[in-house]
């Protein structure tokens, strides 16, 4: 008894410490602590203007962004959690305004979602780890995948290679 009283007590205290940290699994079982915050948090840590596009799913001018005609070579980050997201190997310019991408570093760093906001049917990018908006992605884009990933400049943050 004393023993099962002393594994629930440690299973209990395990919860606990567990308690607000949230991990999502992919399909390829890769496990990605995820973060979590309020709007007052985000507030606190983003610009205004990131605010308005990673967290209320806004859309920046084009041909204004900082990286649409940006032509490093790096990996292209999450402004909001620094996740990893699109290599420059991928990036191309789409002549949209924004920068674009044919593929995305690793199917786990982003998720897709039906998007019918403003009478139009899209699919919207979202970043796997912070649940902020990036953009969205077109089918109309080159060869390997035929995709383009249209993302906000303000949604990204580059680092180069060393």
């Amino acid at each position: 008894m004393k023993k099962l009283l002393t594994i629930l007590i440690g299973l209990t205290a395990t919860g606990l410490l567990l308690i607000g940290q949230t991990n999502e699994k992919s399909s390829k079982g890769f496990v990605m602590d995820k973060v979590v915050k309020s709007d007052k948090e985000w507030e606190t840590c983003l610009t205004p203007q990131e605010f308005q596009i990673l967290r209320e799913k806004g859309t920046e001018r084009a041909f204004t962004g900082e990286y649409y005609n940006h032509k490093e070579d790096g990996t292209y980050i999450c402004a909001g959690c620094e996740n990893e997201l699109f290599s420059s190997n991928t990036k191309y310019d789409s002549g949209s305004g924004w920068p674009a991408f044919f593929d995305a570093l690793d199917e786990t760093k982003v998720k897709i979602k039906r998007d019918l906001s403003y009478g139009m049917v899209r699919t919207e990018i979202i970043c796997a780890k912070c649940d902020s908006h990036l953009g969205h992605v077109f089918e109309d884009g080159p060869k390997p995948t035929g995709l383009r990933y249209c993302v906000n400049s303000l949604a990204l943050d580059f680092v180069p290679i060393e």
